[in-house]
């Protein structure tokens, strides 16, 4: 592994274990020649899905861009990063085993108001209304009323 600080090939592990829900694996090391430690993760190699958007383009699914709309919307939250990478691990894995070359973006946000649903009420209530770009105020008072209806336990 190449040292982020020098760009020397000569480390050491000093460190190893699971990381997340377990698809991953975390490994401290230590680069040999300027002592600088840091972190790398080792996870399976899979051909991801093509992500067919609104527009009906395609592209290649990004764990990165995932995990950058749920840090958007987390912002100023106090939801610790681990838990966003948890969730983002198991959209992946959701993903992966679903087996399909081409999914449609749509089924990927709805993945992701589920998650958000138990991490964050405010994260949820902020990915909802941009991801169902709602047309008007009613679309997104529908929604909070729904939250506020749940929270209380009533359909």
């Amino acid at each position: 592994m190449k040292c982020p600080t020098c760009g020397s090939l000569e480390d050491r592990v000093i460190d190893s274990r699971t990381a997340g829900d377990g698809s991953a694996i975390r490994r401290r090391r230590v680069c040999q020649s300027c002592s600088r430690r840091f972190t790398t993760y080792e996870r399976i190699e899979w051909n991801p899905p093509l992500v067919i958007k609104k527009d009906t383009s395609r592209e290649p699914f990004s764990r990165d861009k995932v995990l950058s709309g749920l840090r958007k919307a987390c912002e100023k939250r106090p939801v610790p990063a681990d838990r966003l990478e948890l969730a983002v691990d198991k959209v992946e894995r959701m993903v992966q085993e679903s087996g399909e070359t081409e999914i449609l973006a749509v089924r990927i946000g709805e993945m992701l108001v589920e998650e958000l649903k138990q991490i964050d009420q405010v994260a949820y209530v902020r990915f909802a209304s941009v991801y169902q770009e709602f047309a008007d105020p009613s679309e997104f008072a529908k929604l909070l009323g729904t939250k506020e209806s749940e929270s209380r336990g009533v359909e």
